[in-house]
C-alpha cells in the first residue's frame, strides 16, 4: 500500500495542473494569463480595424508582422537586461509600457486621426513591450516549480496563451460590436495597469553578483556565443524557425478567411480563433501522455504534419461547420510542437543566461512569424489567399521533414547543474583593463593526439559558451605529445565570471582530459595580462 501511494503521489506531482499548487506560480501565471489576454485583445482589435480601412491582403498582413518584429529586433538586448537587472522590476516596468501604448492607441481612435501607417506603428510600440516582457518571465518560471514539473509548467504557459486566445477575441469581439474598438484599448490599458500591481505582491530575492552586473554588450556577445557553440540549442532554433515560419500563414490571413466564408463577419473572426485557441488547451492536457507515447522529434514532426493539413482545409474550408473544426486541429498541433521545442530549448540552458537563450528562441519564432506574415500575405496578394494557404502548408511539412535529417537528436541532455569545483584564482593585485590570457600544458601519448584534439573539440565549446573571447590548441613543435590549451577572455572580471558559470558537465570534461595526461604533475596553468605598449 505505502509503495502504491508513492507511485500516486509522483504521479500527481508530474500531472498537468502541478505547478499551480506553488503559490508564486499560481500568482505569476494568472498574471500572465491577464498579459496575453490584453495582448490578443490589441491584436483582434488591431487587425479588424486594419480590414475597416483597407482590404489589400499586405495591409492586414502586416499587422501580425509589426506586432511580432519587435520581439526579434529587440529580443537580444531584453534577453541581456533581464539576465543583468532585477527580473522583478523589470518584468513591472513591461506592464505598465503596454499600459501606455494601449492608451496612445486609445487616444488616437477616438481623435478621429487612426490611419494604416499610425496603427501599424502603435502596433509596432506594443510589440516592444511584448518584446521586453517574453524573455524575462521565460527565465523567471524555471526558478518557480521543480525541474521535473517544468515540461508541465512551461505546457500551462501555453494553455494560459491559448485560454487568452478564447478570452481575448471574444471580449474585444463583444466590445467592437458593442461599444467600439477604443473600449477594447480602454480594457488593455486597465488590465495592464492592474496587472502590474499584483506583480508587485511578488517578494523576490535579487543578489547581486559580487563581480557587479555584467556590461550590456558584453552580456549580449555572451549570450549569442552560448546559443552558437550550443548544437542542441541550434537545432531547436532551426525547426521553431521553420515551423512558424509556415505555420503563421493561417494567422496572418485569417480575418480574410474569415471575411470570406459564408456569413463571415467579426464573430466569425473570433470563433475562429477561438477554436484554435480550444484546441491547443485540450492538446496541453495530453501532453503529459504524448511525451510518453512518443520521443520529441517525433512529436514536432507529427504535429508539423497535422498542422500543415489543417491549414490546407482552411483554404477550401466553406463555411464554420468545416473551419471551426480545423482551426481546433491547427491549434492542437500548435501547442504540441511549440511546447516540445520551448522544453527542449528550457533544458538546454543554465540559469545564468537563460533569459538570453529564451529570448533568442522568442526572436526565432517571432522573426520567422513576422517574415511568413509578410511573405504569405504577398502571396496572398499575387496569387489567391487560398493558393498561399497551400503553399505555405505544403513547404511547412517538406521544411520540417528534411530539417528531421540534420538536427541532433533533441532528447541528448547535458547536465547543467551549477557546480563549485574549479575554484577562481586570486590575484595579489587585480588587473584592471587587458584581455587575460589562460594556457593550460597537457603531456599526452602522442599515440593518442587525435583522440585528444577531438575531446578538445568540446572543451572549445565550453569555453566559449562560458563567455571567453577566443580559444585555441598549440602543439609544440620540438616536444611531441605537448600540447597547449589558450584561453582569452575580455578581462580579469569576465575571467572570473567563467567560474561562476561551470556545470556538472564541464566538471566531467575536465576529468576526462586529464584522463590523457600523462605528466608526473597537473597540467600547468598559466594566467597572463595583456599589455597595452605605447608606440614610440
Amino acid at each position: 500500500m505505502p509503495e502504491v501511494l508513492t507511485q500516486a503521489a509522483a504521479a500527481e506531482s508530474l500531472s498537468a495542473w502541478a505547478p499551480i499548487k506553488h503559490p508564486v506560480f499560481r500568482l505569476l501565471w494568472s498574471t500572465w494569463l491577464v498579459a496575453n489576454i490584453c495582448m490578443w485583445m490589441n491584436d483582434v482589435a488591431a487587425a479588424w480595424m486594419m480590414t475597416s480601412m483597407t482590404t489589400t491582403p499586405i495591409w492586414v498582413a502586416l499587422v501580425q508582422s509589426a506586432s511580432t518584429l519587435p520581439v526579434f529586433l529587440l529580443g537580444l538586448p531584453s534577453g541581456a537586461l533581464a539576465d543583468i537587472l532585477d527580473r522583478r522590476r523589470y518584468f513591472i516596468m513591461t506592464q505598465f509600457w503596454v499600459a501606455g501604448v494601449a492608451t496612445l492607441l486609445c487616444i488616437a481612435v477616438i481623435a478621429g486621426v487612426m490611419t494604416p501607417a499610425l496603427l501599424l506603428a502603435l502596433t509596432f510600440a506594443n510589440g516592444v513591450g511584448l518584446a521586453m516582457r517574453w524573455p524575462v518571465f521565460a527565465a523567471i518560471v524555471p526558478e518557480l516549480v521543480p525541474r521535473p514539473q517544468l515540461p508541465a509548467a512551461l505546457a500551462l504557459n501555453g494553455v494560459a496563451m491559448n485560454a487568452s486566445r478564447i478570452v481575448g477575441p471574444l471580449v474585444a469581439g463583444a466590445l467592437i460590436a458593442s461599444a467600439g474598438t477604443a473600449y477594447v484599448f480602454v480594457l488593455n490599458a486597465l488590465l495592464s495597469v492592474i496587472s502590474g500591481f499584483v506583480i508587485m505582491r511578488w517578494r523576490r530575492d535579487h543578489s547581486p553578483s559580487p563581480l557587479g552586473r555584467e556590461r550590456l554588450v558584453s552580456a549580449m556577445r555572451v549570450g549569442l556565443q552560448f546559443v552558437r557553440q550550443s548544437s542542441r540549442l541550434r537545432s531547436v532554433l532551426l525547426r521553431v524557425s521553420l515551423f512558424f515560419l509556415h505555420s503563421t500563414a493561417l494567422l496572418a490571413l485569417l480575418p480574410l478567411v474569415a471575411r470570406r466564408l459564408h456569413g463571415g463577419d467579426a464573430g466569425t473572426f473570433t470563433l475562429l480563433l477561438a477554436a484554435m485557441g480550444a484546441g491547443a488547451i485540450i492538446a496541453a492536457m495530453q501532453l503529459p501522455r504524448l511525451r510518453q507515447m512518443m520521443a520529441g522529434d517525433t512529436l514536432v514532426l507529427r504535429a508539423t504534419l497535422l498542422q500543415s493539413a489543417s491549414t490546407a482545409v482552411m483554404a477550401f474550408a466553406p463555411n464554420v461547420y468545416v473551419a471551426v473544426p480545423a482551426m481546433l486541429l491547427n491549434g492542437m498541433a500548435w501547442i504540441s510542437c511549440a511546447n516540445s521545442l520551448s522544453v527542449s530549448a528550457q533544458l538546454s540552458l543554465p540559469d545564468w543566461v537563460r533569459a538570453r537563450g529564451m529570448s533568442m528562441y522568442q526572436m526565432a519564432i517571432m522573426g520567422a512569424s513576422a517574415l511568413g506574415a509578410a511573405l504569405w500575405g504577398q502571396v496572398a496578394t499575387l496569387t489567391s489567399i487560398a493558393t498561399g494557404l497551400l503553399v505555405a502548408a505544403l513547404s511547412g511539412s517538406i521544411s520540417m521533414l528534411l530539417a528531421q535529417r540534420w538536427v541532433v537528436d533533441l532528447s541528448i541532455e547535458e547536465d547543467l547543474t551549477p557546480s563549485r569545483e574549479f575554484k577562481a584564482p586570486v590575484a595579489e593585485a587585480p588587473p584592471g583593463l587587458g584581455h587575460v590570457v589562460v594556457t593550460i600544458d597537457y603531456l599526452i601519448d602522442p599515440a593518442r593526439a587525435d583522440a585528444f584534439r577531438a575531446l578538445m573539440q568540446e572543451s572549445r565549446r565550453s569555453r566559449l559558451r562560458q563567455g571567453a573571447l577566443a580559444w585555441e590548441l598549440l602543439r609544440d613543435v620540438n616536444q611531441p605529445g605537448r600540447f597547449v590549451e589558450q584561453i582569452v577572455d575580455e578581462s580579469w572580471t569576465e575571467h572570473l565570471r567563467r567560474f561562476d558559470r561551470v556545470t556538472a558537465s564541464d566538471v566531467a570534461l575536465r576529468e576526462r582530459k586529464l584522463g590523457f595526461h600523462i605528466g608526473a604533475e597537473p597540467p600547468l596553468v598559466t594566467r597572463c595580462v595583456v599589455e597595452g605598449l605605447v608606440r614610440a
